[in-house]
C-alpha cells in the first residue's frame, strides 16, 4: 500500500505527477495545510513539520521532496524514471533532484520576502545564481539529467512552472518556457493536474475564493 499526504496546489503536487507517470497504485490522504486552524498535530507522527508531501510505503515513511522522488523512481524501477547507480546520468539526476529542495525552494523564498544577504551568509547562496544555473543546464541540456526525461524532471519543471506562471518570482527565460512545453505535455502531467484541479475543489480555502471572486 502506497499512501501519499498531498495538499492540491503546493509543493507536493509535483509528487502526485511523479505517481502519475510511475502509473501505480495510490491513496491520497488530503493534508489541509491552508486551514483556519492548522493542519492537526497528529500529522506529526508522518512529517514533523506538518508539511507535504510525505508518504507511507509498505509502512515506511519517507518525508522530503527529493528523498520521496529517489525512494519512488529506485523501487518502481520498471517505470525507468531513473538512471541506474552506474549510469553517467546517475550524477546529474541526484544533484538536480537535491538542487530543488537545498537551494531553488530557499532561494526563491527568501528572495520573495525580500531577505537581504550575501552568498556565503546562507548555503543555498544568492538568488541571481540559482537563476543563472538553471538556465545554463537547460540551455546544455534538454532535461535535468541529460537527454532524457527522468523523475527529476517532475520536480525541476514543477519548480520553475509554478514560480515563474503562478508566483511570478521566477524570471522568465526563453529556455525555461521551452523546457516546460516539452515536459508539460505529457499525459501524466495532465493527469496529475486535472486531479489536483478536482481535488482543490474540495478545500474550503479555495472555495472562499471562488464564492468571492
Amino acid at each position: 500500500m502506497l499512501k501519499f499526504y498531498h495538499a492540491p496546489w503546493s509543493r507536493s503536487s509535483s509528487v502526485l505527477w511523479l505517481l502519475e507517470e510511475l502509473a501505480v497504485p495510490y491513496e491520497i490522504e488530503l493534508v489541509d495545510i491552508r486551514a483556519k486552524d492548522g493542519v492537526s498535530e497528529d500529522y506529526r507522527k508522518i512529517q514533523p513539520n506538518k508539511k507535504v508531501p510525505a508518504i507511507v510505503h509498505d509502512g515506511l515513511v519517507v518525508t522530503e521532496r527529493a528523498a520521496i522522488t529517489i525512494y519512488l523512481a529506485d523501487r518502481f524501477a520498471e517505470a525507468k524514471l531513473a538512471p541506474a547507480v552506474d549510469h553517467p546520468d546517475r550524477a546529474a539526476y541526484l544533484t538536480s533532484l537535491v538542487y530543488c529542495d537545498s537551494v531553488f525552494d530557499p532561494v526563491i523564498c527568501a528572495d520573495v520576502q525580500k531577505f537581504e544577504y550575501t552568498s556565503n551568509q546562507f548555503p543555498f547562496g544568492t538568488f541571481d545564481d540559482m537563476v543563472a544555473n538553471v538556465e545554463r543546464r537547460l540551455t546544455a541540456q534538454p532535461f535535468a539529467a541529460g537527454a532524457h526525461f527522468t523523475a527529476a524532471d517532475t520536480q525541476l519543471a514543477s519548480s520553475i512552472g509554478y514560480t515563474m506562471n503562478f508566483m511570478n518570482a521566477l524570471p522568465e527565460r526563453p529556455v525555461f518556457k521551452e523546457y516546460l512545453a516539452r515536459v508539460e505535455e505529457r499525459p501524466a502531467h495532465r493527469r496529475a493536474a486535472e486531479k489536483d484541479m478536482a481535488l482543490a475543489a474540495t478545500v474550503p480555502f479555495f472555495a472562499g475564493a471562488e464564492a468571492s471572486s
